[in-house]
């Protein structure tokens, strides 16, 4: 039987999410917490991989078993997890669901403050200068209307294409704090935190929008800016065929 296993973390302490010989993931914790309560290994497939240092609100594994899983178990295992990684749900899904493959679109927030704040230091980006929303809007505005995002992957990743369609693109303003949302059907490796450096830069009038519009028509790995910390990037959501991405059976 296939399970969907929803999860929510903060990355701060890990090396991302996908299990890694270079020090602590989610994954690896949460193999740690099965083993540890079920006295077995369950290997898990990831739904996508996040950064070291980035969250998420929602992600998923899946895995298989020949056993019914007790809701109650959830419990038990967030006991035996470090506080920081949290089991929302588990729930049967059809034989051959993917939590990857089956995935619609993934949606990312970047968080930006600008004012010393204790409580956004590990989950959003201090960048004390002041920005221009409607021009950080036309910009993201712009980018709805591109599909080769090679400027803003990272150089030796290897995919097949370069193509994201962009289903969401903006930012907006709620006090001092900035957030920008984007969905896209598949985001390439440091895409994300490409577009919110270089968009900052576009706020901040050091880059006009010929030179940001430039960027993206070079379709060039590593052409955009690539300095935006990953502390400030929370995945939201995964979104999948069926309502809350279970696909049950």
């Amino acid at each position: 039987m296939r399970y969907f296993l929803e999860v929510s973390y903060k990355g701060t302490r890990y090396n991302g999410f996908q299990i890694q010989n270079t020090g602590a993931t989610i994954q690896g914790e949460i193999e740690r917490a099965f083993a540890v309560f079920f006295k077995e290994t369950l290997p898990l497939t990831g739904s996508s991989r996040t950064d070291s240092g980035v969250h998420a609100l929602q992600n998923f594994f899946h895995f298989d078993w020949d056993k019914a899983f007790d809701s109650q178990w959830i419990y038990n295992l967030n006991a035996i997890l470090p506080p920081d990684i949290v089991l929302k749900e588990v729930r049967r899904v059809a034989d051959d669901a993917h939590c990857r493959f089956d995935a619609l679109s993934r949606t990312y927030v970047y968080k930006v403050y600008q004012f010393k704040n204790a409580f956004l230091s590990d989950t959003a980006c201090f960048y004390p200068y002041p920005l221009d929303l409607e021009v950080m809007n036309q910009a993201a505005s712009l980018l709805k209307d591109y599909r080769d995002f090679s400027s803003f992957s990272k150089k030796n990743t290897q995919v097949k294409t370069f193509n994201c369609n962009l289903m969401e693109s903006g930012w907006n303003r709620e006090g001092d704090v900035w957030e920008y949302q984007v969905t896209a059907n598949r985001f390439l490796r440091g895409m994300v935190r490409a577009l919110v450096a270089t968009m900052l830069r576009v706020g901040r009038y050091s880059l006009d929008m010929e030179a940001f519009e430039d960027i993206l028509k070079k379709t060039a790995c590593g052409t955009a800016y690539f300095d935006a910390p990953a502390r400030g990037l929370t995945l939201t959501r995964v979104h999948y065929p069926v309502s809350e991405g279970m696909l049950v059976k």
